[in-house]
């Protein structure tokens, strides 16, 4: 299992994935799920992947080397594409591709071709935009009115993105929240674990103004999730007693 957020706000773009992949209990790896394709002052586009993991390295690889073309036309690449439609609409051909070349493997081996992507960023002087993009490999494009996407393991993380992420917070107040989802989905899942990777681009930088992996131990990390607990508590305490029962009757 895994948990990856994008946040889209007025300022800019926030991506952050943990890294954690279980193929059983007794095999729990570590690998990188978001993945930068960066041409500085042209264009800055996120990547973050969920689902099966051959799957998801097949369509990055196949994003990368080149998908091929309807009529003919030559295989083409995730950094020839002129906008971030076009860069969707790539991966998602992508995926379909994987899926035709590896159908048969994996209905012999009785395996599920689940995956899933957000794919944010911003190509010239066109908008940011933010896509989820689903296993048949249709998507959906994220919002003013709902300026976050998620994929994965993404119910315990998004009761505090609904509360706090408006399209007007901060672009690093965005990460704040992006980070306490994150750590709501460790504390009830240990599918979803350190590091974590995050990106942040501002609007019309056209690179990435943050690139980073958190660690375990990071002290920053530990102070937030150490401090939101704390709040929660404080919240509980000084919510009044239910006037319910003997004692509010």
């Amino acid at each position: 299992m895994t948990y990856c957020v994008g946040l889209l706000v007025e300022e800019g773009l926030v991506m952050i994935a943990d890294t954690r992949t279980n193929a059983g209990l007794d095999n729990i790896s570590t690998y990188r799920k978001l993945h930068l394709f960066n041409v500085a002052g042209e264009r800055v586009m996120m990547l973050a992947s969920a689902g099966n993991l051959s799957m998801t390295q097949s369509v990055l690889s196949m994003l990368t080397e080149g998908v091929d073309g309807s009529d003919g036309e030559p295989p083409q690449t995730i950094m020839q594409q002129p906008t971030m439609f076009k860069a969707a609409q790539l991966v998602g051909r992508a995926i379909r591709r994987v899926r035709e070349i590896e159908r048969e493997g994996f209905e012999a081996a009785n395996l599920r071709m689940e995956v899933s992507f957000l794919f944010g960023g911003q190509i010239g002087e066109e908008p940011m935009r933010l896509f989820m993009i689903y296993s048949a490999g249709n998507f959906i494009e994220c919002s003013r009115d709902a300026p976050f996407l998620q994929i994965g393991e993404h119910k315990y993380g998004k009761p505090i993105l609904d509360r706090a992420v408006k399209y007007e917070t901060d672009l690093y107040d965005a990460l704040k929240v992006g980070l306490v989802s994150m750590d709501s989905t460790m504390r009830s899942n240990l599918g979803v674990g350190l590091p974590i990777d995050i990106a942040v681009s501002r609007v019309g930088a056209l690179d990435t103004e943050v690139n980073h992996r958190i660690e375990a131990g990071e002290s920053y990390f530990h102070d937030l999730r150490e401090r939101w607990s704390a709040a929660l508590r404080a919240a509980h305490r000084a919510i009044p007693r239910p006037p319910y029962g003997p004692s509010g009757a």
